[in-house]
């Protein structure tokens, strides 16, 4: 099987890497047009900031390049919300798969500190995407967005209010937490989408 990570101007990649080879996988980190049509799965995981990265992902053909993707895709993080149409951060025009809008936190309470950090449970997971074990499970989130509850939405947890923990539509699937670093959980995540 051919894994193909893009590459492009965000941190955390070789995160990604490193728990894919934990799985036995190999990917290739590349921002070649032609070696990322042909690959059989795509990641597209990252930390950054959604007007540059936007930006950047025009400057290089690579955002109409991943919404014409027919194999399995996800987005991790930054992904998922390029994923969606509109972000706030920086408020940016982003890649349309999913039709909804990216917004940031806000908070009136002092016990929610922004960004959202740390280990959280998600709850009403669709197993299309993930496996049953999860439900109830702690990931890790890193985040001052968020993707609102919608029609795409496979996965919720709650901080200051209920947000998409995943997305799925078509062959798109993406998560706002951190799957490679999310441990055993993240590994069986990996696994799964793998076997799709």
């Amino acid at each position: 099987m051919r894994v193909a990570i893009i590459k492009y101007n965000a941190g955390n990649i070789y995160s990604v890497d490193c728990a894919l080879k934990r799985v036995g996988i190999e990917a290739e980190i590349t921002d070649n047009k032609e070696i990322l049509m042909s690959a059989d799965k795509i990641i597209f995981p990252g930390v950054g900031e959604a007007a540059s990265t936007m930006r950047y992902l025009k400057e290089n053909n690579l955002d109409r390049m991943i919404k014409d993707l027919k194999q399995p895709v996800l987005g991790i993080c930054i992904g998922m919300q390029l994923m969606c149409r509109h972000s706030e951060e920086g408020n940016v025009e982003c890649l349309n798969i999913f039709d909804v809008d990216v917004k940031r936190f806000k908070s009136e309470n002092q016990e929610y500190k922004i960004p959202h950090m740390g280990w959280n449970t998600v709850k009403n997971i669709d197993t299309r995407m993930f496996p049953e074990s999860i439900e109830g499970q702690y990931v890790y989130f890193v985040h001052s967005y968020y993707v609102p509850v919608c029609n795409y939405t496979t996965a919720v947890t709650e901080y200051i209010t209920p947000f998409s923990a995943a997305l799925h539509k078509d062959n798109f699937y993406a998560s706002q937490f951190h799957i490679e670093k999310s441990g055993i959980i993240g590994e069986d995540i990996f696994n799964h989408f793998l076997s799709l």
